[in-house]
């Protein structure tokens, strides 16, 4: 795989319930982690000493943050409305050549900010709040 554009790693929100998605607007830096939570095993009888975890076990989640230019467009009117309504709709994140994962989030904090001289800009954060589906791309 070669190197990607960090643009074209893109957070869509489902803007009406119903599937359709459209990109956060204004984002100029996204990210996406993964964490899986381990289950220790480990006792005496353990081989050497060593450590054991149980495998298939713990809790997966993953977490979403972006930040941009505050633009005030369908988008921020949505993501404010989920976060003040407590809604969890599916998002998507779109991954250059890797794919494609979907699922509900919960937006755990938006921020505004500014300068004097400068543009508004916003910060988001989002937490997994069930099942993720992944897609490849082709």
């Amino acid at each position: 795989m070669a190197a990607q554009n960090g643009k074209d790693l893109l957070i869509k929100m489902d803007m009406t319930g119903d599937g359709q998605f459209q990109t956060t607007a204004g984002l100029r830096a996204t990210r996406i982690s993964f964490n899986a939570e381990t289950v220790d095993v480990t006792n005496l009888d353990s081989q050497g000493g060593w450590r054991e975890l149980l495998a298939g076990a713990g809790v997966r989640s993953a977490s979403l943050s972006g930040s941009g230019v505050f633009k005030d467009d369908a988008t921020d009117e949505r993501a404010r409305q989920i976060f003040f309504d407590g809604q969890m709709p599916d998002f998507q994140v779109i991954i250059p050549d890797f794919g494609t994962i979907e699922g509900p989030f919960q937006i755990t904090a938006i921020e505004y900010a500014g300068t004097h001289n400068g543009e508004a800009t916003y910060e988001l954060s989002l937490a997994s709040a069930g099942a993720l589906t992944f897609t490849a791309a082709v």
